[in-house]
C-alpha cells in the first residue's frame, strides 16, 4: 500500500502561481510513476502531468509551458509548480503514483482561480 498526502492547494488570482506537493508514504519501493489528474466540478479526471521512474515527463497539452512537474526521488514526492494559472484551471488536483502497476490516489487539493 501507499499512502498519498497533497498540499498547497487554495485560492489564487488569474495569472498567480502556486506549487503542489505529494509526500508518499508506506511501500514507496518499485514506483514506476508519479503524477498529477485534476477534476473540475462536472467533468471526468484528466492527466495533468506526469513522470516515470526514468524521467520521462509528460503535460496535458493545457498546461504546458504554464506547470512543471518535479520529483524528490530520495523523498518520493512529488511536485507540480503551476504559473500563469487560468480560471479554467480550477479543480480538485489528486497526486498519482502507480506502484507495481497499481495506481494509487491521494483525497486531492482544492485549486480555485479567480478571475
Amino acid at each position: 500500500q501507499v499512502q498519498l498526502v497533497e498540499s498547497g492547494g487554495g485560492l489564487v488570482q488569474a495569472g498567480g502561481s502556486l506549487r503542489l506537493s505529494c509526500t508518499t508514504s508506506g511501500s514507496t519501493s518499485s514506483i514506476n510513476a508519479m503524477g498529477w489528474y485534476r477534476q473540475a466540478p462536472g467533468k471526468q479526471r484528466d492527466m495533468v502531468a506526469s513522470i516515470n521512474s526514468v524521467g520521462t515527463i509528460n503535460y496535458a497539452d493545457s498546461v504546458k509551458g504554464r506547470f512543471t512537474i518535479s520529483r524528490d526521488n530520495g523523498k518520493n514526492t512529488v511536485f507540480l509548480q503551476m504559473t500563469s494559472l487560468k480560471p479554467e484551471d480550477t479543480a480538485v488536483y489528486y497526486c498519482n503514483v502507480v506502484r507495481a502497476f497499481i495506481p494509487y490516489w491521494g483525497k486531492g487539493t482544492l485549486v480555485t482561480v479567480s478571475s
